[in-house]
């Protein structure tokens, strides 16, 4: 049995986890657990073992220094508690937060573990955040899929029941593991546009905290997301502008997918941003759609500087798989379980 200490009994309580590596790209699912841990000053109350999860010749340790004492942290996944009916919270359900690195070993027994800390806090709701590579224009609103392996939750709750096959990652068993324990889960992935995958992405990272807002309805602060986002999106649409073959195939993308969405462009996802805009309107303006403010500003492109020349510019879409190429080391295609 897990003893926990110091950690106050919670309020309809809902777990929320990210993992960084494989179902993280552009860092977006990891980055929003950070910032509910940091918005609402969340209370680390556990730890895992590192020596039971980790290959520290993958996940390597740190050294620094404090007041010139050397020490070392390790590569591991933390728990922290908060309490949203705070400053900046509208009362209401707490949260469990989970963030760390996808464990290199003893996958059953990492999931075992989590889901022992959610029996003991009483948690209702496990939701996983997860981001993917996709071919989705970066000046679109990011695509967000909101699953379950659950039939009874997907009708609930108005989710999508997966139909993934193929490789999975540690999202994929947390989730199948919590529901063979009975425990109602979902998972939230976001589609990073595949041609602009580096860290960071507030965009993406937004727009999973405003679908997770809507899920569990709880009133997320932004901070200065919709700032970055737009930041981002406006760095992007300059770097882009440099090169004529990059802005053709991105003007394909948003071709492809304005036809796409017109089926849904009234329904529910506008109600949704109503909801939200309900929410909000003691004092925040609602974000446009795609959740980004109106503030310009320019991103650090230190990560596009093409070495050879010292131009700043976007990259070149990524070629095509080759039929037959089984190595995949940037993560899933399509929403997992």
């Amino acid at each position: 049995m897990i003893e926990l200490e110091g950690v106050p009994e919670l309020i309809d309580p809902v777990m929320i986890c990210a993992f960084e590596g494989w179902n993280d790209a552009g860092d977006a699912a990891s980055s929003a657990v950070a910032h509910l841990d940091r918005e609402f000053k969340g209370e680390v109350f556990a730890a895992l073992d590192a020596e039971d999860y980790y290959d520290f010749q993958v996940n390597r340790p740190t050294v620094w220094l404090d007041g010139g004492v050397r020490k070392i942290t390790w590569p591991t996944t933390r728990l922290s508690v908060v309490r949203t009916g705070g400053p900046g919270g509208a009362g209401g359900r707490d949260l469990v937060l989970v963030r760390g690195i996808e464990p290199s070993m003893r996958w059953r027994s990492f999931c075992n573990e989590i889901l022992g800390f959610a029996h003991e806090l009483g948690v209702e709701l496990v939701v996983i955040l997860g981001s993917l590579l996709g071919d989705t224009p970066h000046t679109r609103p990011v695509p967000i899929s909101a699953v379950t392996s659950d039939p009874d939750l997907a009708r609930t709750m108005g989710l999508d029941e997966s139909r993934y096959e193929g490789p999975t990652g540690i999202v994929g068993i947390l989730q199948e593991a919590c529901t063979h324990a009975g425990v109602p889960t979902a998972s939230l992935w976001a589609a990073v546009p595949h041609y602009v995958s580096q860290p960071p992405n507030p965009k993406a990272t937004l727009a999973l905290l405003n679908r997770l807002e809507d899920l569990i309805d709880l009133r997320i602060p932004q901070g200065d997301l919709p700032e970055d986002a737009r930041a981002w999106q406006r760095g992007v649409d300059q770097l882009a502008a440099e090169d004529s073959e990059v802005a053709e195939y991105v003007q394909s993308l948003e071709q492809a997918r304005d036809t796409a969405d017109l089926p849904e462009a009234s329904g529910e996802a506008i109600a949704r941003e109503f909801e939200r805009y309900l929410r909000r309107r003691d004092g925040q303006a609602p974000p446009p759609p795609g959740g980004l403010a109106a503030e310009p500003g320019v991103p650090d492109a230190s990560h596009l500087r093409d070495s050879t020349s010292g131009r700043t510019r976007p990259p070149k879409p990524a070629p095509p798989a080759k039929e037959g190429d089984d190595t995949d080391e940037s993560g899933p295609s399509e929403p997992e379980d």
